[in-house]
């Protein structure tokens, strides 16, 4: 059958409690200092919470929960990346309707016995929860279909706004926003105020909701991030910036606004 022995008779190893507790540790302190690369994050864990860890082992849990410093890195080549490298298209925007700029982006979740990941679609101007996916991975496939439900229920957008991982610039991401004839813009490296919409929502779910819960199933997850999102955060959190305002009440007025 063409199939590798290995491959045929391989039982995935679950994971370790202590690897679990220290991607938890990481990702509160992460919320807090976004601008943390692998280095100041071992001395952290290291110094504050004694977990002796190393960098290398650091920096592979970072990459695995798919997040990274925001702070400028070596200039590295660039060969062949020119092809899916955009720029940032939001500096000095005047962002003054729905569906004009939207932002995509991922987060760990944690649970009491793993992890999984949130993939959101917020809009700039009404701070609207357009779209998300919960996912086991960081494959593409979760940043694709987040997109094409997004799409699905509130049209599409003018620009999308995401940072440069992998995931968005893959041909398939990619072919979904020519697609569409949406406008394709990332952040620039080392900045983490280019992203600052996706950003602060995750930062909100966690501390009022996600740190405060044990989730022992998936679906328990699954459950209270969608009542959350479409239940409370979009039609009752109210927002200082939106005049006190819900995001769904904001983006109605708006549209009734221009009705009138």
């Amino acid at each position: 059958m063409s199939i590798n022995r290995t491959s045929l008779y391989y039982t995935p190893v679950p994971i370790r409690d202590d690897e679990i507790r220290i991607k938890h540790l990481i990702d509160e302190i992460y919320t807090v200092h976004p601008e943390f690369g692998y280095r100041r994050m071992t001395k952290i864990l290291n110094r504050d919470y004694h977990i002796g860890i190393n960098q290398k082992k650091t920096r592979r849990y970072m990459r695995e929960m798919g997040i990274h410093g925001f702070c400028p890195g070596p200039n590295l080549s660039k060969r062949l990346r020119g092809k899916y490298v955009y720029p940032y298209l939001l500096r000095g925007l005047n962002i003054d309707h729905p569906n004009q700029v939207w932002s995509i982006d991922i987060t760990y979740c944690r649970m009491k016995q793993g992890f999984m990941y949130l993939t959101a679609i917020i809009d700039w101007h009404s701070r609207y929860i357009v779209g998300f996916t919960l996912s086991n991975t960081l494959e593409k496939a979760a940043v694709i279909e987040t997109v094409k439900k997004a799409i699905k229920q509130h049209g599409k957008p003018e620009i999308i706004n995401c940072d440069r991982g992998v995931q968005y610039c893959s041909n398939g991401y990619q072919a979904i926003l020519k697609k569409n004839g949406m406008i394709c813009s990332m952040s620039r490296k080392g900045n983490c105020y280019d992203n600052a919409c996706a950003e602060t929502f995750f930062s909100t779910i966690k501390c009022e909701m996600l740190y405060n819960k044990k989730y022992i199933t998936r679906e328990q997850a699954r459950r209270d991030i969608f009542w959350y999102i479409e239940i409370f955060y979009n039609r009752k959190r109210q927002h200082q910036s939106l005049d006190y305002l819900t995001p769904s009440d904001f983006r109605q007025r708006y549209y009734k606004n221009q009705v009138a």
